[in-house]
């Protein structure tokens, strides 16, 4: 006995009808049905489509189906990746594969819909990944403004000599060691010449080295000088400018 397709058919719109009702609309009757569904995710809005994936799928019955395909296709995609609508035709030609010879409208309509929800999924998984992403990059870049650069002994030597160059310390300092003033002792282990100091004064106030006057009593007494003591001098101390003669 041949099977009845238009009757199948018939039937099938009336349960589809049902089932959404009144959503399905239908184009066309004759020679066969053309009809559309419209499927979203659960979290779609129409007043804020942002939120979501949408389309409507379009059925065209085949004089032979449900032993034959029927024809598919998409409409009105909303927030649809460029490659979605592609990718959700070939998720629903594996599923007619499966249901070929029984009428499979609600079960292709029902797959589409599971297929669109978990791109959404995936879609909200990639944005908290992005959110995550984003906030870690700023808690670390707000780390960074307090830890700084790590110091290493170069390069703080470095910062050292260039902070006191543009501060004016170094000059500040050249100029202080310039005019720093020296000690007795200093002057005289720094410039030999001071110890003829006496005897160029005595020249030049007409007297002779001849009469230079020593008094042997101040070296008489020359062995009991403590020479371990000698660290302990004033540091002020020149030759020539005792206070004992």
């Amino acid at each position: 006995m041949s099977r009845n397709y238009q009757e199948d058919q018939n039937n099938e719109i009336e349960a589809l009808d049902s089932i959404y009702c009144g959503e399905m609309e239908i184009l066309e009757s004759q020679p066969v049905h053309k009809f559309r569904i419209p499927i979203a995710t659960e979290e779609f809005d129409k007043d804020q489509e942002e939120n979501g994936l949408a389309c409507k799928l379009l059925f065209t019955y085949t004089p032979t189906y449900p032993d034959e395909a029927p024809l598919v296709e998409i409409d009105e995609p909303v927030n649809f990746a460029e490659d979605f609508e592609e990718r959700l035709l070939q998720h629903i030609k594996k599923s007619i594969e499966e249901y070929l010879g029984m009428e499979m409208i609600f079960s292709l309509v029902s797959t589409a819909q599971e297929w669109l929800n978990e791109r959404w999924d995936d879609h909200k998984k990639a944005q908290e990944e992005e959110r995550e992403r984003n906030l870690l990059a700023a808690e670390e870049a707000e780390r960074k403004k307090f830890e700084g650069t790590r110091v290493t002994v170069e390069s703080f030597m470095k910062w050292k000599m260039i902070f006191e160059e543009t501060t004016g310390i170094t000059a500040k300092r050249e100029k202080i060691n310039e005019n720093k003033k020296l000690t007795g002792r200093e002057l005289f282990m720094q410039d030999n010449t001071l110890n003829e100091s006496d005897l160029k004064y005595l020249l030049e106030a007409g007297d002779s080295i001849e009469s230079v006057k020593i008094d042997e009593s101040l070296f008489q007494a020359i062995g009991d000088i403590d020479f371990d003591d000698e660290d302990e001098e004033d540091e002020d101390w020149v030759p020539g400018n005792d206070d004992d003669d």
